[in-house]
């Protein structure tokens, strides 16, 4: 009985009220792309970031924008931190953490990478068998697992 008054008031409220008492009752969460790039030597593009307190060297990423989408925000964040466009984006995996989203894609790029932004310290060609001794594990892990996955 009280589940079906519950629904006839949901119903008459407007739209943008029920939307806003969906989104206060969920959990927040943070949404970030990143993507394994390669180049036509089979290298893999990472970036010395400053915001990486413990390992530096990674794959290049960021957060994505209210109402981007997860394929133009990897786009933009690579141009902005490298000034490098690019080429056959397709999506790898979905990683999720307690609070956070994290979107994989694999694609390639051509050119010369450079550090555009005041965030990265350096952006460098790797052979993955020569990756920073300074790169996390798990990024390392998941380079390697992407770069044979999509050969």
């Amino acid at each position: 009985m009280i589940k079906k008054i519950i629904g006839k008031i949901w119903k008459k409220l407007p739209s943008s009220a029920r939307a806003n008492i969906v989104r206060v009752s969920q959990q927040r969460f943070t949404v970030s792309v990143t993507a394994v790039i390669s180049n036509e030597k089979n290298e893999v593009l990472l970036l010395d970031h400053v915001l990486r307190p413990f390992s530096n060297w990674g794959i290049p990423g960021g957060f994505i924008g209210a109402g981007e989408q997860p394929e133009m925000g990897v786009r933009r964040e690579v141009r902005e931190e490298t000034g490098l466009e690019l080429e056959n984006v397709r999506l790898a995996f979905i990683r999720t953490g307690a609070r956070h989203i994290e979107i994989f894609f694999r694609a390639e790029a051509t050119g010369k990478a450079e550090a555009k932004s005041r965030e990265i310290n350096e952006a460098a060609w790797f052979k993955i068998t020569e990756m920073p001794e300074e790169m996390g594990r798990q990024q390392k892990d998941d380079v390697i697992n992407l770069m044979k996955e999509f050969q």
